[in-house]
């Protein structure tokens, strides 16, 4: 089973995950837990999250839970998204888990959570995804 580590090195690997300073806090079991903290250059124009980040975190972390198991290479195949409260606390957190797995595919939800200073958690979005799993990368060795 991939480790943290590895898993710390995949998301280290993501240049736009960098950007947003993105970590990753959970990870094993059909589950991972991202965390994203609440800057101005993530804000839309009244202050909260822009969407785009939050749906950014939740689609990453159910990519990130559906790779829990070794050998896959999760793509995500869509997703959806409903905002249900905006988010402008100091931190975002994404929770994912896998659903249902099959071979080819990977049914995903994920709660993101805007969490305060004083670690009060409030669901502000709620996802649900498809993960497929690219082919293993062929080396060459026969």
């Amino acid at each position: 089973m991939p480790g943290m580590a590895f898993a710390q090195q995949i998301l280290a690997a993501q240049p736009f995950s960098a950007l947003v300073g993105t970590r990753l806090t959970a990870f094993g079991g059909g589950e991972a837990t991202l965390e994203l903290a609440n800057r101005p250059e993530l804000r839309q124009q009244y202050g909260y999250v822009h969407g785009g980040v939050i749906a950014y975190v939740a689609e990453n972390a159910m990519a990130f839970a559906s790779g829990t198991e070794p050998g896959n290479r999760p793509l995500t195949a869509g997703f959806t998204i409903d905002y249900v409260r905006p988010a402008g606390a100091e931190l975002l957190r994404a929770r994912a888990r896998v659903v249902r797995r099959g071979r080819a595919l990977a049914v995903c939800r994920c709660e993101v959570s805007d969490v305060g200073a004083d670690g009060t958690e409030s669901v502000c979005a709620v996802a649900q995804g498809t993960i497929s799993f690219a082919p293993p990368v062929d080396t060459g060795r026969a």
